[in-house]
């Protein structure tokens, strides 16, 4: 049929409109996405390529190589040592517990371990690898290698662990390190990622958590391709990190091991100070732990072992355990009296066995009394009575301000755990602290180390140095740093006069070397090495008035815990001091018998820097010391080539 022109002519009219639109609209189409393209290509074109490199490479920490610690002469006390440990990736294992189950038919896996691993693995993203067992042997990762094929998601590995070869002889010293907990990271208010690796160790006592900073080094970091599941796919490059410091104390470690073997089981501390310079050659607290034990992990059995001892081995009693000073407090007394020109050496006082202050009778400890006797005599034979009396014209305040002066009631700044301020109480600090008045029977106390008065060992040896030197000598316990000196502990003068010291030092000799000096028993006979001290005995209980008119019940009659602390502070030589040296032995009875024959060894061992010969002791003594000697070489740890101990 024949359309007609006019129908055709519409039709083509309205094919060409219809044209135009769609061609209008593909046009305005492809121009939209050509734009939008050319807005993510160009305009966006930086961001997305960074989202994409990101989804791409992972970045990951590699964990620093912690520094070393040494002592004086080289010895190590804290080293990495490698460790074979096995691991597991969850998602790679699939059934988790079938892998395990296969695992420990190859190795024997610790079941605290094996919990504490599966907690970790919980709480962890299934890709990242979980520590099943740590410091296993060659031939248990041998047999896990063997197998491999069979034990999906689990891999051997090598790394680094700390080891401690001194063992317990430097336990309170060093300290030891521990996987980062829940409880260290919220101490720290913006942790490092490192710090998130899990298993990471860090310091958690002694010298290595207060030189953690300087002993934990940089993280490296390595870039790696991984999957869209965040799988390791190959490693890219490779930035290793810097290592921590290696640091070396002043400790001496023989010297140190000779400290230890000689407070042998008793509840003790001992402090050896160089007068020179204010290192602290040994600092020994007794009884003492293994650290090696924390460093994976203490068990639930080693650690109620440790925290239900009464002699309480994890404490150091060194620098954290606080004593009434008792009689080694004296020469601060008089010291305090001489410099406010209150007394002087020819002076005398009765003493009848006890002094009658405000209504109260204050007790000698010789209820017969000592006479008439002058500050020679008083520190020789330790009459509390002629210090009452000093104390009662001097005042308190004067004596806290004199015994700070030499290091008591102030805070050592040590790199060690919980060092202790001590005390030394005046008028301003009851008030404020208990809010009472300063009664005069407060200073009476305090004038014999008694009452308030507290001190560490550590305290009383840098009291001792001050004496026997005449400046504010500080104790100093990093030698170097990566080999770089650190300034020394030699301190200035003190400002006291001379003559005053000089007086104190000859009764300090006379209790040592005078046969009536309560320290004569533990003297040291050798020329030239001749020892001046100060024996100490503070009492724990109070003593009634019914037991005195019945007489005092003796320490070795009483249970250990009621007993008496013993003390002695001494150096040596007295011409020349070379070391200051503090023992206290907790509820050791009476200073002259307990604490005095420690400190006297403790001196000689340091002087002679060897076993020193028996002649320096006193004939009476000498078949005892010999026997001592023989069993402490016989436990004395073999030296290697690198000057370590142990293996």
């Amino acid at each position: 049929m024949k359309r007609n022109p006019r129908d055709l002519e519409h039709s083509h009219k309205i094919l060409n409109r219809r044209s135009l639109v769609l061609g209008g609209l593909q046009l305005a189409f492809v121009g939209g996405l050509a734009a939008r393209m050319r807005h993510l290509q160009v305009d966006q074109a930086d961001q997305f390529r960074l989202l994409a490199e990101e989804n791409r490479i992972n970045i990951r920490l590699i964990p620093p190589a912690r520094g070393e610690i040494f002592d004086r002469n080289g010895a190590v006390l804290a080293q990495n040592t490698p460790s074979y440990r096995i691991t597991m990736v969850r998602e790679d294992a699939g059934d988790v517990e079938k892998v395990i189950a296969n695992l420990q038919k190859l190795v024997p896996l610790d079941p605290e371990d094996l919990e504490r691993a599966m907690a970790e693995m919980r709480r962890s993203p299934p890709f990242l690898p979980i520590t099943i067992a740590d410091q296993i042997g060659w031939h248990d990762i041998s047999r896990v290698a063997v197998n491999a094929p069979a034990l999906p998601g689990v891999t051997p590995e090598v790394g680094l662990t700390r080891v401690y070869p001194q063992m317990e002889d430097l336990a309170h010293v060093v300290g030891y390190v521990g996987p980062v907990s829940d409880y260290d990271l919220s101490k720290i208010e913006d942790p490092e990622p490192i710090l998130r690796i899990p298993r990471f160790q860090i310091g958690k006592v002694g010298f290595e958590a207060k030189s953690e900073d300087m002993l934990r080094g940089k993280a490296g970091a390595k870039r790696v391709e991984v999957n869209a599941t965040g799988r390791v796919m190959r490693e890219l490059d490779r930035r290793e990190g810097q290592p921590g410091a290696d640091m070396q104390l002043t400790i001496d470690t023989d010297l140190q091991f000779y400290l230890q073997a000689r407070l042998g089981n008793e509840s003790a501390a001992a402090v050896v100070v160089d007068c020179e310079s204010g290192d602290l050659r040994a600092i020994a607290s007794s009884p003492s732990f293994d650290p090696n034990l924390f460093v994976r992990g203490i068990s639930v059995a080693d650690y109620r072992g440790l925290t239900e001892d009464p002699y309480r081995p994890l404490a150091n009693k060194t620098v954290q355990g606080t004593y009434p000073p008792g009689s080694t407090f004296k020469m601060i007394t008089a010291l305090a009296a001489l410099e406010a020109g209150i007394t002087g050496t020819e002076e005398t006082v009765w003493c009848p066995g006890h002094l009658e202050v405000s209504g109260r009778r204050f007790h000698c400890w010789k209820r017969a009394g000592h006479g008439h006797v002058d500050l020679l005599n008083s520190l020789k034979q330790s009459c509390d009575v002629y210090y009452y009396d000093l104390a009662l014209r001097v005042g308190i305040d004067k004596i806290s301000d004199m015994a700070k002066r030499f290091g008591l009631g102030v805070k050592h700044n040590l790199p060690m755990s919980a060092v202790a301020r001590g005390l030394a109480p005046n008028k301003a600090w009851k008030e404020r602290v208990h809010g009472q008045d300063w009664l005069i029977g407060d200073t009476a106390n305090a004038s014999i180390g008694q009452g308030y008065m507290l001190a560490s060992p550590l305290q009383l040896a840098v009291m001792t140095a001050r004496l026997a030197t005449g400046r504010s000598v500080t104790p100093r316990l990093v030698k170097s740093i990566n080999g770089v000196e650190q300034p020394d502990g030699a301190g200035e003068s003190l400002g006291v006069n001379e003559n005053n010291l000089r007086t104190l030092r000859r009764a300090m000799y006379a209790v040592s070397n005078d046969r009536r000096g309560t320290a004569y028993r533990s003297r040291i006979i050798a020329d030239g090495l001749r020892m001046a001290g100060k024996t100490g005995t503070s009492q724990v209980r109070n003593i009634t008035a019914a037991e005195r008119a019945a007489g005092v019940i003796r320490n070795k009659d009483l249970p250990w815990e009621r007993r008496d602390h013993a003390l002695f502070v001494g150096f040596a030589p007295f011409d020349d001091p070379k070391y200051a040296v503090s023992v206290v032995v907790e509820h050791g009875g009476g200073g002259s018998t307990a604490a005095a024959p420690i400190a006297r060894d403790i001196m000689l061992q340091a002087l002679y820097g060897e076993t020193p010969p028996l002649s320096a002791y006193p004939k009476k003594d000498r078949s005892h010391i010999q026997a001592l000697q023989e069993r402490l070489q016989r436990e004395s740890p073999p030296r290697k080539a690198d000057g370590s101990d142990r293996a």
